[in-house]
């Protein structure tokens, strides 16, 4: 019995992901910002930029990747991990959270995350390491000499 409840859950939640991704729907960007893809590929060419809280109108689905409209009426795809199907505010006061907030909440990072990260007085976290890896940026172009330089797999799908 209890099989057949969680199978039936599973497919309710399922179904809801896929009315949540069908064309026409709304989603909005949960990252800081993020480029649309001319294709389904890591390093497909770029067709324009979006940023937190951007609303697109979803066009297809294709595994990992959302094909999306911008209000700009641009076309691309983006990956399903940068887009929510939860209404996003950027906010600009003082009273409001950060866009590296929203994005971390997006990902499931809580207050009571935080707290338990915090436990320890920060001795074993190193938060400035942190800060500083993610003011690295690295070109599309870089990464891709990088990954052709070592053989590496290009991540098409």
């Amino acid at each position: 019995m209890r099989k057949l409840i969680f199978a039936a859950l599973l497919l309710l939640c399922a179904a809801g992901l896929t009315f949540a991704q069908r064309a026409g729907t709304s989603m909005w960007v949960n990252v800081p910002s993020a480029n649309l893809k001319a294709s389904t590929g890591f390093f497909a060419g770029t067709v324009a930029a979006v940023k937190l809280a951007d609303e697109v109108k979803v066009q297809a689905v294709k595994g990992n990747w959302i094909q999306v409209q911008t209000a700009a009426n641009k076309v691309g795809w983006i990956a399903k991990s940068s887009l929510s199907t939860k209404r996003i505010v950027a906010g600009s006061g003082t009273a409001n959270a950060s866009a590296r907030e929203v994005a971390l909440a997006g990902k499931g990072f809580s207050q009571e995350v935080e707290n338990e990260y915090k436990k320890d007085g920060g001795k074993q976290a190193n938060y400035d390491a942190v800060d500083a890896l993610e003011r690295v940026s690295v070109s599309d172009q870089e990464l891709l000499q990088f990954v052709d330089e070592g053989h590496l797999l290009k991540g098409e799908s």
